[in-house]
């Protein structure tokens, strides 16, 4: 008798987004800007930001595991490793997983930070599900989470208007059923840096003085480029996604997409024949979290989401970094640890 492929699958959940609110409203008194021009261009009405200076993205991603391992009732020390997908670690050194692992009480993982901008969540899922079809690991938490408020120009009515703060956490665990992670692919096209990143900082262009004045160390974006770009790039993904698999649109249940902009969202949905109905958003709560935004929907969602459910999630980012991942729901934990059904 063959033996059933070991898959990952999506056992438990968590988020976290920060309390204070930053509303289209409020960005009306710091810039030239309209709530009904915000709503109209992007679909968003607020966004979350963390204020406390105390706090960066290590303690929402912190957060985010503590929501997952209350719901699902595991102990901390049970997870394996943790792969944290972020553009905004707290510092360039150490590694802000390393910081979440001690945080977290994650006393037996081993964990390390992955940079992919807004499609971050993906790439470091299928990192995850590798881990887990090894049979090497048993419990990997993959977050995602991004303090974008903290290298974005709130003079720049461009871009501030876009991103907001949260983080997100899925628990992946073997399965021998039909359920789990299934298939994935995933492009990279560095002709794209150029037209979204955040120019210093890094050892390119060190901080400085005049970086600073410059205004270099905060998000620059060609918007327009970035828009079509995303549209033909998450449309490409999640057709040759669904090609290989065998399947049409009216074959998936649900889209989780990167929250970047309403009307992308919308785009895509239409070129690939996806009533919207299917596609689940939450840009107007959130804004863009970067990394977090496809987390955040599956925890905002997951009470939609039944076994066997057939989703597809998709995301485009700066580098240009794009793809498209295909998985069949499971089951959930309950907070007693034991798995639900």
């Amino acid at each position: 008798m063959n033996k059933r492929r070991i898959t990952a699958e999506i056992t438990a959940i968590g988020g976290y987004v920060p309390e204070d609110r930053l509303t289209n409203k409020m960005l009306e008194t710091m810039v030239e800007t309209s709530d009904e021009w915000i709503t109209d261009r992007t679909g968003i009405k607020e966004r979350r930001i963390l204020s406390d200076p105390t706090m960066a993205t290590s303690d929402m991603a912190v957060l985010a595991i503590a929501n997952l391992l209350k719901d699902s009732g595991l102990q901390a020390e049970e997870i394996d490793c943790l792969i944290l997908a972020t553009s905004t670690p707290d510092q360039l050194l150490a590694p802000a997983a390393s910081l979440v692992c001690e945080k977290a009480g994650l006393s037996s993982a081993w964990g390390f930070d992955l940079n992919a901008a807004c499609s971050g969540f993906l790439y470091a899922l299928s990192m995850g599900a590798s881990l887990i079809e090894s049979q090497r690991y048993k419990k990997v938490i993959v977050v995602g989470a991004d303090q974008m408020s903290a290298i974005v120009n709130y003079q720049d009515r461009n871009t501030c208007i876009l991103f907001g703060d949260g983080a997100g956490a899925v628990l992946l665990e073997p399965s021998s059923t039909e359920n789990g992670i299934k298939d994935y692919l995933f492009k990279t096209d560095g002709k794209g840096a150029a037209y979204l990143s955040v120019p210093a900082g890094g050892a390119l262009q060190p901080a400085s003085p005049e970086t600073l004045m410059e205004g270099k160390h905060f998000v620059h974006q060609d918007g327009k480029t970035v828009f079509k770009a995303a549209i033909k790039g998450m449309g490409n993904a999640c057709q040759e996604v669904m090609t290989r698999n065998g399947l049409m649109s009216d074959d998936i249940d649900w889209v989780v997409p990167h929250q970047a902009n309403l009307r992308i969202i919308n785009a895509v949905g239409k070129r690939l024949n996806f009533p919207p109905e299917k596609v689940k958003v939450n840009i107007q709560r959130y804004g863009n979290t970067t990394a977090a935004t496809i987390p955040l929907c599956l925890w905002d969602y997951q009470a939609d989401f039944k076994p066997g459910d057939d989703i597809l999630l998709t995301a485009f980012g700066a580098g240009f970094t794009w793809g498209a991942t295909y998985l069949k729901w499971g089951n959930l934990r309950h907070n007693n640890g034991q798995p639900k059904g």
